[in-house]
Formats: C-alpha cells, sequence, structure tokens
C-alpha cells in the first residue's frame, strides 16, 4: 500500500534538491565546495529595504493575515513599477496580484488555467520548474525550439500546426535561465499573433527582467498592443534586490487569468507576510541604485568566469541578461558526467544542461553567486582538472 500519489511518484527529484545533498555529503568529507550551481544571490538585501521591513515588523496589525490579492500599497507599486519602467497601464484592482514567489505563481498559474490533459508549451532548454508544474497538474509538456545561434529566441515556425491547436498555454522566458537569452519587442509581438490566432494562453516568466548589462533592458510582454488579452506576466524581487528568502512577487496582466489564479491561490494560500509585502513596495519605488549595482557586480563576474572560460578552450558569447553562463561541455563529454566530475574531482558545483530539457544536453550553466575570489578559485581548480586529463 502506498500513501504517494502515482504523480508524485512519478515525478523526478527536484535537481538542485539532488545536487544540495551532494555537496553536503562532500562537505562532511571536508571538501571546499565552491558551490555555481542554483541562482541564488550571495549579495545582501539593501539596507532600505531591511530597515522598511524591520519598521514594519513593529506594528501588531501586520502581523495579521495578509489580504489574498496582496496589501493595496503593494499592488499599488507593483502597477507604479510598470507605468515607469515599461510605459504599461494597469489597474491594482484586477490586473495586479501577489505571489508567494514567481516559483508558486508559475506553479499556480497552470493549474489555473490547464485542465488535465491539456497541452502547455514550455521553451527547450528552459527552467525545469515548468515541466514538473505542468506534470503536477495533469497537463502535457509539450517542448518548442529556441534558437541558439541567434541568443536563444523561439522557433515559433518549427511548432507544428497541431502542437498550436492543442495548447492551452505557451510560457516564455527573457532573459532566459538556464541560457541568458535575450529578445527584442518583435518576440512578444509573435507570441501576443499566435496566441490569439491559435487561442491560448501566454505567460511570461520574467524573473530576471532587471539584471541586464552593457545597455540592454529587457522588455515586457505586456508592452505589445493588446497582449493583455492573451497574456499574463510574473515577476520576482529575488534577484533584482537579492530577496530570494523574503519570496515576494506578482502576476500582472489579463484579468481573467489573474482572477483565476486568484481564485487558487485564495483555496491554497493567505497571502506572504504583510511586512515583506511593504518592503517590496519601498524596494519598487526606489531609484534601482541598488540594482544597478548588483548589475555591475554580476557584469565584473562574469568577465572573470568569461576569460577563465576561454583560457580553457570553452567559446561562449557573453549574455546581455541574466547572472548564468551556458557553456557547451567539452568534446565527447555529456552534462551530466562533466558536472559529476567537476564536482567530484575539482569541488566546483556547476548544473548540468540536461536538467533543462532535451535540448540542453551538451551544455553546463555557471550561475554567479559567488564573489570574483571564489569565482577565480573555481576556474583555477578547472584549469588544473584539464592539466590533469591532459596528463591522463
Amino acid at each position: 500500500m502506498s500513501f504517494v500519489s502515482k504523480r508524485v511518484n512519478s515525478l523526478p527529484p527536484y535537481l538542485f534538491s539532488v545536487i544540495h545533498e551532494k555537496k553536503k555529503r562532500l562537505m562532511a568529507r571536508g571538501v571546499d565546495v565552491i558551490d555555481l550551481g542554483i541562482g541564488a544571490p550571495d549579495l545582501p538585501a539593501p539596507d532600505f529595504i531591511v530597515d522598511r521591513m524591520a519598521a514594519e515588523m513593529r506594528k501588531p496589525q501586520n502581523h495579521r493575515y495578509s489580504p489574498y490579492e496582496g496589501v493595496h500599497e503593494y499592488r499599488e507599486a507593483v502597477a507604479r513599477f510598470y507605468k515607469r519602467q515599461y510605459g504599461v497601464e494597469l489597474d491594482p484592482d484586477h490586473e495586479v496580484l501577489l505571489l508567494i514567489g514567481s516559483k508558486e505563481g508559475i506553479a499556480q498559474l497552470i493549474s489555473a488555467v490547464a485542465d488535465p490533459g491539456d497541452a502547455v508549451l514550455i521553451p527547450d532548454p528552459g527552467y525545469p520548474v515548468y515541466r514538473a508544474a505542468v506534470h503536477l497538474a495533469g497537463g502535457e509538456s509539450i517542448y518548442f525550439p529556441l534558437d541558439p545561434d541567434n541568443d536563444y529566441v523561439p522557433l515559433y515556425h518549427l511548432i507544428p500546426e497541431a502542437s498550436l491547436e492543442r495548447a492551452k498555454l505557451m510560457l516564455l522566458n527573457y532573459p532566459g535561465n538556464p541560457t541568458g537569452g535575450t529578445v527584442d519587442l518583435d518576440t512578444f509581438s509573435e507570441a501576443s499573433a499566435l496566441a490569439k490566432k491559435h487561442r491560448f494562453a501566454l505567460a511570461h516568466d520574467s524573473a530576471y527582467g532587471l539584471v541586464t548589462f552593457d545597455g540592454y533592458e529587457a522588455p515586457s510582454i505586456l508592452q505589445v498592443p493588446g497582449a493583455k488579452e492573451v497574456a499574463v506576466e510574473l515577476g520576482s524581487l529575488s534577484k533584482s534586490f537579492n530577496m530570494t528568502g523574503w519570496r515576494i512577487g506578482y502576476a500582472v496582466g489579463n484579468r481573467e487569468m489573474i482572477k483565476a489564479l486568484s481564485v487558487v491561490k485564495s483555496n491554497t494560500d493567505t497571502g506572504q507576510f504583510i511586512p515583506i509585502q511593504l518592503a517590496a513596495a519601498e524596494a519598487l519605488d526606489s531609484d534601482y541604485s541598488s540594482v544597478k549595482a548588483n548589475n555591475q557586480i554580476y557584469r565584473e563576474r562574469m568577465e572573470v568566469m568569461l576569460s577563465a572560460l576561454q583560457e580553457l578552450g570553452i567559446k561562449v558569447k557573453k549574455p546581455r541578461g541574466t547572472f548564468f553562463i551556458w557553456a557547451p561541455v567539452p568534446k565527447g563529454a555529456t552534462s551530466a558526467g562533466f558536472a559529476e566530475q567537476v564536482l567530484e574531482k575539482a569541488g566546483v558545483i556547476v548544473t548540468p544542461g540536461s536538467a533543462f530539457g532535451p535540448s540542453g544536453e551538451g551544455y553546463f550553466r555557471i550561475s554567479l553567486s559567488v564573489d570574483t575570489t571564489r569565482l577565480a578559485d573555481a576556474a583555477e581548480r578547472l584549469k588544473n582538472l584539464k592539466m590533469e586529463e591532459a596528463r591522463g
């Protein structure tokens, strides 16, 4: 007799939890592990956000349940952010919804939009949670290809017509995890037109929307005229304001989908702690100097690692967004085999590309989530490992 559902039993373990267990075992053996796996900023949340949080925590009224949709101050701050950053008007009462981080929002949205058996179009390579969330909702994931020679833009013309007709939802993600791919507004315009033609919903995961470099500014899908008819966008303060553990995000856009998501959420959670919401509002209303400072740090780290990879003979195009480097594994190696070798022999964690879908095979992902000293150390270990292989 089993007390576990078939749906859970058939879901592979979450990759990063598996990597974390391996990391713990190595550290217990005294290995100094450098973790370049999970996308968790090591930088602290800015003081002004922490100060607002501390002040709001001292108010007894803020220790009560939050409104399910989020406190009004937070939703208004999200709307102001969209107006200032993208020129997009949002109704904070009907087009903005609080999320307990965008990861939770993605999973809940799929349940809100798709019924068991429905098809969901997901990018390949793409964030593993998309596939897992579709599975848990009883849906069917259909991969659509991205173009590695053109910054991983979607190859919409290669999606079979039958898949477009079956689809209930398409997921997009730019700047992209794991590839660091970036797009212009035309990519979203084409997606919006496809969604309207084939009558499916669009959801854009914009978790890394503010993590950009070299003058590039990531667009919002809601900047496309008429996109609200078919699209929602999910955002997070985790990466841009170093608030990963705070678990705060938002969904914006199409009213019907926002309403459906709010129904699912009101039946499964009771909102985020009010002081966190008010601190997040403070962040969204700020001058974004802290975001720019973060991006400069990630840019410097990227230069260090790209230079090291070049010395190793690994050619990588410099990304314009995210704090990830998506690189090819050495010739003859598999993604999983390379990641395992680097961990066991060099004490460095990288993420195998195969975790991100079939097209991820042959690549590995580096997260720039440690300082430049540790990155240089990791690079040196990789060089030494290559030298050992050459001697062997």
